[in-house]
C-alpha cells in the first residue's frame, strides 16, 4: 500500500534533490457538473483510488510545454495568453469525442514571477483548462537545458560523450533536477486528476519517471506515454547511468508509444537485456508482462492537423507570397529544406549532396535553387553554433563556385518564417528534401504533402487549372520517423553524398506521371492518418490496456524509482503458516509436492546441495505416517539420490519415470527421437556462444540464459521451428521455456505425477484430505492444473483441503504464493513441528518421474 501522503515524493531519487518551493495554494480539482467541485485530496488511500461519483469523459494531457503563447503587457503589466494553434497537444483533442474534457499539464514558455504565479494558475485553469507547472528557475536550467537538452536529447539520438568536445558527461546534480521536475509535474496532475476514470497521457522524454510518481501514488490510474524522439538501440542506451531508473518509469505506463518499430524494437531489447523482460503478440498488440501488469506497446507516427494547414493555405498572405516566390525564382525549379538548426538535422549534408548535384549535372547550374529554411534553435550548446557555422560556410561556398550575378544556388533563410511564408515555399517546391542523421517524426514531408496538394485560391495564385494533376517528391531520410509511412518517397542514407545527389536528380528529373502517383499514395495516408487518427488511435488502445484494472488486486514494491505494481488475481494472497497448520493438523492423509530449485533451494545458487536444515525438514515430515511427501524436479535421478539420501521415506520425481519401493518403472519407452535431437542440438550449441546442451535420461535441453539475449532468443526460436518440422511423428513435446528449449516424452508433465500419485493413494484406500504443491516456474502450473483439475472432475472421494502455492508474486494458477525460498523451508517447519515426532512408521512409497521440471 502506498503512502496515504502525495508531499514527499522526491525520495524516489538516489541522493539530496535541491529544494523545490510549493506552489502557493492547490489548483482545485476541475468543475465536472454544473455546481460541483470535486476535493483533489478527497480519497488519499493508493489501493481505493477514490473519485467523485460522477464525471464527465475526461483526458489530461501532460507535456513539458502548454499549448500556449504568453505575451507581457507591459503598458498594464498583465499576462496575456492564447492558444497556440499549431501545438500538436492542442490539435490531438480533434480525435477525442466532442463532450470530452480536456485538461492540460506543462510549464508556459515565459518565466513567471512568484507572485504572480496564483492569480496565473487560476486564470490559466478557468479560461483555458491548463494547469502550469512553475519550475524553480535553477531546477528549469537543469532539468530542460541540463538533463534533457545536453545528455537525453543527445543519447537518444546516437551521441555519446566521448569527450568534452562532443557532449556533457553525466551529471548527478542535473539527474536529480530532472526528478525533481518530473515530481512538481506530478503534483500538479495530482491536483486534478480523477483517478478513477480519467485518462493520463504523458509526452515526450522529459517527462519519463512521471509515470512512476503517478503509479505510485494511485496504482490503477490510466496512464500513456509516448515518446516522441528516437529511442537508441540497448548497445547506446545502456551507457547511461540511470537507464534501469527511465526504463522502470516508462514501464509504470499502461501503454507505450512509438513513431516506429524501429524505436519500440530497441525499447523492447532494453527491457530484455537490462530487465530480464520478454514480450510476445497478443492478437496483434505487443505486450510486456512486468509483475502482473500487461504493458502494451503502440506503434503510430503521429500525423498533421489537415484544417489547420489547408486554412493557411486559403489565407491572402499565402497567395500573396507564392506570386512574389514565383517572381524571384522565375524559370527556376526549388527543392525546399525545413530544418531547425540542429546537429541532428544534416543541413550541411544535403549542402554538399546539392553542390555534388551541380558539380555532376551543369545543366542545372542557373535554373536548379535549393532553398533553406531554417527554424531558430532550441538550445544554445556549443554543437549549434557549430552546426550553424558549418551551414553558412558551405551555403557561402557554393554560391561563390556555381552562382552567378541573379542567381544563387542556395538561399538560406535564417529567421522566425511565419507560417503562410512556408507554406508558400512548400506548394511551389518541386521537391522537398529532409536529411536528418536521426529524427524522431518530423512532419515537414506531410506538410508538403498537403500543399502540393493545394486549394482554389492556391491553384490561382500558381496559375494552374483546378483539374490539372498534382505532383511533388520526396526525398527523406530512411532515420527519420515517418521514413516507412511515406512508401512513395526516395529513402536515402543522409552520410552517402553521392547518394543523396542522385536522389535529388531522380526526384527533379522523374516524369510528371510518376510523381502524381507517388503524390497520390502519399496524400491518401497524410490525409487519412492526421494528428485527430493518431490521437484517436492511441486513446482507444489505452482504453483496452486499462480495460481489467478492477478485475486485479494491485499492491506497490520496491524503493524510490524503482517502485513498481504487482498486479494478481483478487483470489490470491500469501499462504500463513498459521492458517495451513491448522488444516493440516484436522487432517490425516495428506499429500505434499514440492520442487527443488527455486523452492527449498534458491534458484540461483551455486551452490545446488540442500541445506541441513531441509533435509532436517523433509525427513521429519517424511517421518509422520500420514504424509505422502514428493520432490518433484528437473534434475537427475541419480543427484536427487545422494543429496537427499538422509530423508529414507522421501518420494523422489526426477528424470521421466517412478520407482516404487526400489523399482524403477519409466514413463517413456521410446527414445529414439533422441538420435535425431542430439546432433540438431550440438549444432546450435556450437552456432551460439554461451549457450549449452543438458543430457537427461529421457529429455534434452538447450539453455541459452548466458547467451546473447537477442540472438540466444533469436536461435531459440530456430531450433525450435527445427526440431517441431524434424520430430513431426515422434512421441515428443518441443516446448521452449524461459532461456531453454526442451524436448520430452509426449505426455509427460509434472502435473501426471500429480495424477498417478492421486490416483495411486485412492486405490490404496488413502484418498487424500489434504494436498499441498509448491513450486516456482511454468512447469510447476502443470501440477496445480491437475490438482485443481482432479478436485474439479470429481475423481477424488471427497473433496480435499487444496494448498497450490507458487514462489515469488506472479501470475499463476495457484491460490497463494510464498515470498521466496526462506519462506518455503519456514513453512514446511511449521508442518514439521505439527506432526508426532514420535510417530516413526510411515506409509510412504517412492516415485521418481523423469522430466526437465526445474
Amino acid at each position: 500500500m502506498a503512502s496515504r501522503s502525495c508531499g514527499n515524493f522526491l525520495d524516489l531519487a538516489s541522493g539530496d534533490l535541491p529544494d523545490v518551493s510549493r506552489t502557493p495554494r492547490g489548483i482545485p480539482r476541475v468543475m465536472t457538473i454544473p455546481g460541483i467541485i470535486s476535493d483533489g485530496n478527497a480519497g488519499s488511500d493508493a489501493d481505493s483510488d477514490s473519485s467523485s461519483p460522477v464525471c464527465r469523459e475526461r483526458k489530461i494531457v501532460v507535456a513539458n510545454m502548454l499549448p500556449l503563447q504568453a505575451q507581457k503587457d507591459y503598458g498594464t503589466g498583465k499576462w496575456r495568453f492564447s492558444l497556440d494553434e499549431d501545438s500538436p497537444y492542442l490539435q490531438l483533442k480533434d480525435g477525442f469525442p466532442p463532450e470530452t474534457e480536456v485538461i492540460y499539464v506543462g510549464c508556459l514558455k515565459v518565466e513567471i514571477e512568484a507572485n504572480e504565479q496564483e492569480e496565473v494558475a487560476q486564470r490559466l485553469l478557468d479560461d483555458f483548462n491548463c494547469v502550469p507547472t512553475f519550475l524553480p528557475l535553477d531546477i528549469q536550467k537543469k532539468f530542460y537545458f541540463g538533463f534533457c537538452k545536453q545528455q537525453l536529447w543527445p543519447l537518444f539520438h546516437y551521441m555519446l560523450p566521448i569527450c568534452p568536445d562532443h557532449g556533457d558527461r553525466f551529471d548527478r546534480q542535473l539527474w536529480q533536477a530532472y526528478v525533481s521536475a518530473n515530481k512538481i509535474f506530478a503534483d500538479k496532475v495530482m491536483e486534478v486528476v480523477n483517478p478513477e476514470d480519467d485518462f493520463v497521457w504523458v509526452h515526450d522524454y522529459h517527462l519519463m519517471v512521471l509515470p512512476t510518481f503517478l503509479r505510485k501514488r494511485y496504482h490503477r490510474i490510466k496512464l500513456g506515454f509516448f515518446l516522441h524522439s528516437p529511442f537508441p538501440s540497448s548497445e547506446i542506451y545502456r551507457t547511461l547511468p540511470v537507464r534501469d531508473e527511465l526504463l522502470k518509469g516508462l514501464l509504470n505506463s499502461d501503454l507505450i508509444g512509438f513513431h516506429t518499430f524501429d524505436y519500440a524494437r530497441h525499447f523492447l531489447s532494453c527491457c530484455s537485456r537490462m530487465l530480464g523482460l520478454d514480450y510476445e503478440s497478443k492478437r496483434g498488440h505487443i505486450g510486456l508482462d512486468y509483475f502482473g501488469r500487461t504493458v502494451f506497446i503502440k506503434i503510430l507516427p503521429v500525423g498533421i492537423h489537415m484544417g489547420r494547414l489547408e486554412s493557411v493555405l486559403n489565407l491572402s498572405s499565402t497567395c500573396n507570397k507564392v506570386k512574389e516566390i514565383r517572381e524571384q525564382f522565375k524559370d527556376k525549379k526549388l527543392i525546399l529544406g525545413v530544418d531547425d538548426m540542429d546537429i541532428f538535422k544534416g543541413i550541411s549534408l544535403k549542402m554538399l549532396a546539392f553542390e555534388q548535384l551541380l558539380h555532376q549535372q551543369r545543366e542545372f547550374q542557373g535554373k536548379l535553387v535549393l532553398v533553406q529554411i531554417v527554424n531558430p534553435a532550441r538550445s544554445f550548446g556549443k554543437d549549434v553554433q557549430e552546426a550553424k557555422r558549418e551551414t553558412y560556410s558551405t551555403a557561402k561556398r557554393i554560391n561563390e563556385i556555381y552562382g552567378c550575378p541573379g542567381y544563387e544556388p542556395v538561399v538560406l533563410i535564417d529567421r522566425h518564417a511565419p507560417r503562410y511564408e512556408k507554406t508558400a515555399y512548400y506548394a511551389l517546391a518541386e521537391c522537398c528534401i529532409v536529411n536528418a542523421v536521426r529524427d524522431g517524426m518530423n512532419l515537414v514531408p506531410y506538410k508538403y504533402i498537403v500543399c502540393r496538394q493545394g486549394s482554389s485560391s492556391m491553384d490561382e495564385a500558381m496559375g494552374i487549372k483546378p483539374d490539372s494533376p498534382r505532383t511533388g517528391m520526396l526525398v527523406v531520410s530512411e532515420f527519420i520517423g515517418c521514413s516507412p509511412s511515406l512508401s512513395g518517397a526516395i529513402r536515402v542514407n543522409p552520410w552517402d553524398i553521392d547518394a543523396v545527389a542522385e536522389a535529388m536528380n531522380m526526384a527533379i528529373t522523374m516524369s510528371d506521371a510518376e510523381k502524381q502517383i507517388r503524390h497520390e499514395k502519399h496524400y491518401k495516408y497524410v490525409s487519412s492518418h492526421d494528428v485527430a487518427y493518431w490521437a484517436r488511435s492511441f486513446m482507444q488502445d489505452l482504453e483496452r490496456a486499462c480495460k481489467d484494472h478492477y478485475d486485479k488486486r494491485c499492491w506497490g514494491i520496491g524503493l524510490g524509482l524503482g517502485f513498481r505494481v504487482i498486479s494478481l488475481s483478487p483470489s490470491f494472497r500469501k499462504l500463513s503458516v498459521e492458517h495451513i497448520v491448522s488444516a493440516y493438523k484436522r487432517t490425516s492423509r495428506r499429500a505434499i509436492f514440492l520442487d527443488y530449485d527455486g523452492t527449498v533451494v534458491p534458484q540461483f545458487s551455486t551452490v545446488r546441495t540442500p541445506s541441513p536444515e531441509v533435509v532436517n525438514v523433509l525427513d521429519g515430515l517424511c517421518n509422520d505416517p500420514n504424509n505422502t511427501v514428493f520432490i518433484v524436479s528437473g534434475r537427475d535421478r541419480t543427484s536427487l539420490n545422494d543429496w537427499l539420501a538422509p530423508c529414507e521415506k522421501l518420494g523422489l520425481a526426477a528424470e521421466h519415470g517412478w520407482d516404487k519401493t526400489s523399482d524403477w518403472e519409466a514413463l517413456a519407452v521410446d527414445l529414439g527421437w533422441k538420435e535425431i535431437v542430439e546432433p540438431i542440438m550440438q549444432q546450435y550449441t556450437e552456432a551460439t556462444d554461451g549457450s549449452s546442451m543438458e543430457i537427461k535420461d529421457s529429455a534434452l535441453v538447450w539453455h541459452h540464459q548466458h547467451a546473447d539475449p537477442d540472438f540466444g532468443s533469436c536461435q531459440a526460436k530456430e531450433l525450435l521451428d527445427h526440431l517441431e518440422s524434424v520430430l513431426a511423428n515422434e512421441p515428443v513435446v518441443v516446448r521452449r521455456g524461459q532461456h531453454i528449449v526442451e524436448v520430452k516424452p509426449q505426455g509427460v508433465t509434472k502435473g501426471l505425477v500429480a495424477e498417478k500419485v492421486l490416483s495411486m493413494m485412492v486405490r490404496d484406500g488413502k484418498a487424500p484430505d489434504f494436498v499441498m504443491c509448491i513450486g516456482d516456474d511454468r512447469s510447476d502450473e502443470d501440477m496445480f492444473e491437475s490438482i485443481l483439475s482432479a478436485v474439479s472432475c470429481s475423481s477424488l472421494p471427497t473433496a480435499p483441503e487444496i494448498f497450490a502455492c507458487t514462489v515469488g508474486q506472479k501470475p499463476s494458477k495457484a491460490k497463494y504464493y510464498l515470498d521466496d525460498t526462506a519462506d518455503v523451508v519456514r513453512l514446511l517447519r511449521g508442518l514439521a513441528n505439527a506432526s508426532d515426532p514420535k510417530s516413526r512408521h510411515s506409509t510412504q512409497f517412492q516415485v521418481a518421474f523423469e522430466s526437465a521440471f526445474c
